[in-house]
């Protein structure tokens, strides 16, 4: 299993400013723990997230030492991406496509094609730069906004990426809207397609439907997870009704349960738990 753990998506929405100094905290207890990467900054407009203005000075904070734990940052364009270059700690970009026409102008304020353009700008970037793109392919289970939903479309879009050499997917449930059987055709159908591609799953979802959607994407072959402590968060560009993220311990009673191996220290992450709740006041 491939695991990836989002404070940057449970703060993100969060009503009240948190300290910068509480954000490397926690992020640094994030480091120990052992996940593969932490999606922890963003390089988005500071009027739409305000909660994240001071990503640049938190990624210059955060203890790389502790462990070998990928930074990821959100980006959603191309000035963005060159100011998240700009800090030596960010080993990763992550970009929200949307299958959705009306998402995808909601949450960056362009079309799918103006994002595709700047997405291939992106790449091009990056071509003499170890670090990586991750597309997050947003509403890629459905949408609330009456928008006609088709694994095709998803299809589509992953054909289009591949064929400018992006390397890694993440099919994201927006706003929980996925059903296990849409889980199971896209796993089924798009990642063998493009062996190529490492797909990944980004959940938000109610808390009880955790253990089943992640049941149902690791039986269809996904090994890698997003996921938040106690599913804070979500998409607050998405919709009224916030859903939370795929809660990160539900993905590890998923992995005892079903016995799949991990090198998450799990004494530390109960010290980060402790301390997203003094944080989230849960």
């Amino acid at each position: 299993m491939f695991l990836t753990e989002c404070p940057r998506d449970a703060m993100q929405g969060w009503p009240d400013f948190i300290p910068t100094q509480t954000k490397v905290d926690y992020i640094n207890s994030l480091m120990a723990v052992g996940f593969d990467v932490l999606d922890c900054g963003s390089f988005v407009s500071q009027k739409a997230i305000p909660q994240m203005a001071d990503s640049g000075i938190v990624l210059d904070e955060i203890d790389k030492g502790i462990s070998n734990t990928k930074l990821s940052v959100i980006v959603a364009n191309f000035r963005g991406a060159e100011k998240a270059l700009k800090h030596q700690s960010v080993d990763i970009l992550g970009f929200p496509f949307s299958i959705s026409e009306t998402f995808q102008h909601r949450n960056t304020n362009k079309s799918r094609e103006e994002a595709f353009i700047d997405i291939k700008k992106i790449t091009e970037l990056l071509k003499n730069d170890e670090r990586i793109l991750n597309v997050y392919f947003s509403m890629a289970f459905g949408n609330p906004y009456g928008e006609e939903w088709k694994w095709e479309e998803v299809d589509y879009w992953a054909q289009r990426f591949s064929d400018i050499g992006i390397r890694n997917i993440l099919l994201s449930d927006t706003t929980g809207t996925g059903t296990k059987d849409q889980i199971q055709s896209l796993f089924n159908s798009i990642p063998k397609k493009y062996p190529h591609i490492d797909f990944g799953a980004h959940f938000h979802n109610r808390y009880q439907d955790s253990y089943s959607k992640l049941k149902v994407a690791y039986d269809s072959g996904c090994r890698r997870f997003d996921s938040a402590i106690k599913g804070i968060g979500g998409c607050p560009m998405a919709k009224d009704d916030l859903v939370g993220n795929m809660p990160t311990e539900q993905v590890i009673n998923f992995m005892a349960v079903e016995k799949i191996d991990h090198s998450l220290n799990l004494l530390n992450f109960e010290s980060a738990f402790n301390r997203a709740k003094n944080i989230f006041h849960f």
